[in-house]
């Protein structure tokens, strides 16, 4: 089961959004300097610097595309995937506060890319055991939701050759995401949150809120949004119940 990971398709997405809002970024740049004196070309020069050292410590936790990272059964897991998915990884690291270039962060970085990817070896090796399949149909109706992201199709090819991946690599990519979805929805049993939960997750927000001097929505506001996050963890908890327990009977062999 050669594949690449389907977090691809979120670093495609993000080059072709970033292409879709680029002439808005520009007059909201412009817009910004004329409303903020404070901001310097000095400082802003600084920013870019920053930013650029940082992009340069993340890319250096990058390795060779075809090196063989791991071992699942009979399947091999590739630089490309790990590089992929370690690019998504370190941006929800980042989006926590915390620094995936630090000593710790790069440990949990690397721990966490292998360890999802491993997980979603075996959860689709287990996927076509039971059969599961995604049809053309299926495919290609994501596919069309995909595109929509895109100004046009030209748009969309641009992003798609920015992000190194061919149209059968990302039809392959999004058949897999679609086997994982239905895998997950058949096999996994459902989450169940209380109301009790509910609000004591709603209560804890509300005094975060409260210590920061700003007013929590009223509960009734987010309480299903609340519920369905709630929701979501639980369910994800199950799903890596399932994949510790197809870890006893699989050969598994990390080499990184």
């Amino acid at each position: 089961m050669k594949k690449v990971s389907y977090t691809l398709i979120a670093c495609l997405l993000s080059v072709g959004l970033a292409a879709c809002s680029s002439n808005d970024t520009k007059q909201d740049k412009q817009n910004d300097s004329a409303k903020n004196k404070e901001t310097t070309q000095a400082d802003q020069k600084e920013q870019q610097k920053q930013m650029e050292e940082m992009q340069k410590k993340l890319d250096a936790q990058k390795i060779d595309d075809q090196k063989v990272v791991a071992t699942v059964n009979q399947d091999k897991i590739t630089g490309n995937e790990y590089n992929s998915a370690l690019s998504t990884i370190q941006g929800q690291l980042q989006q926590s506060g915390q620094d995936p270039t630090s000593k710790e962060g790069a440990k949990a970085v690397k721990k966490q890319t292998i360890d999802a990817l491993v997980g979603q070896e075996l959860i689709l090796q287990d996927a076509e055991k039971k059969g599961i399949k995604a049809s053309d149909k299926q495919v290609d109706k994501q596919l069309k939701e995909e595109k929509k992201q895109f100004k046009d199709n030209a748009q969309f090819e641009e992003a798609l050759k920015k992000s190194g991946l061919t149209m059968d690599q990302l039809k392959s990519d999004i058949a897999d995401s679609i086997k994982y979805s239905q895998y997950v929805d058949k096999e996994i049993k459902s989450a169940s949150v209380s109301e009790k939960d509910v609000k004591a997750y709603y209560d804890q927000y509300a005094d975060e809120m409260k210590k920061q001097k700003q007013k929590a929505p009223e509960y009734k506001e987010v309480k299903s949004q609340i519920k369905k996050q709630l929701e979501s963890q639980e369910k994800q908890k199950e799903v890596q119940k399932e994949i510790e327990k197809l870890k006893k009977s699989a050969k598994i062999n990390v080499s990184l």
